[in-house]
């Protein structure tokens, strides 16, 4: 008799440390729920909200000009001129840089400077602090 209650005591004892242990588990996972800061696998809203958090506060920072992407596409001849912080990638065609300041403008992906009358690689990065940009010559 002895010995069924203690199994029974055991046996209800291993039962709470279960039922607490999961509950335990359960609750962690409230602490990164999907779509929060603390929890790595996030949803498209998520980013959208977050994205659009950054931008808000760059905005209030004065931060000027506008943030977006767009294609350009150059005839022969035809100059680009960004403004400051704009970047670029050369896609198809030739651009060769025209930069009056003499300073030339940064190839990211080479991390080097291209200075005026030099050709721009196709597929690398450029950014530049201000000024003028390439001309295009070809398409």
């Amino acid at each position: 008799m002895r010995a069924k209650k203690k199994l029974l005591w055991t046996g209800l004892l291993l039962l709470a440390i279960c039922v607490v242990g999961y509950a335990g588990l359960a609750s962690a996972g409230e602490d990164g729920a999907s779509g929060s800061l603390n929890d790595p696998l996030v949803t498209k809203s998520f980013v959208v909200k977050y994205v659009q958090e950054c931008l808000a506060q760059f905005d209030q920072a004065g931060g000027g000009g506008s943030i977006e992407w767009s294609t350009s596409t150059l005839a022969p001849g035809q100059e680009f001129i960004g403004k400051s912080g704009t970047e670029f990638i050369v896609r198809s065609g030739e651009a060769v840089v025209v930069d009056p300041s003499g300073s030339g403008i940064v190839d990211i992906t080479a991390g080097k400077n291209v200075t005026a009358g030099l050709t721009a690689e196709k597929n690398h990065l450029f950014t530049h602090s201000q000024g003028r940009w390439p001309r295009g010559n070809g398409h």
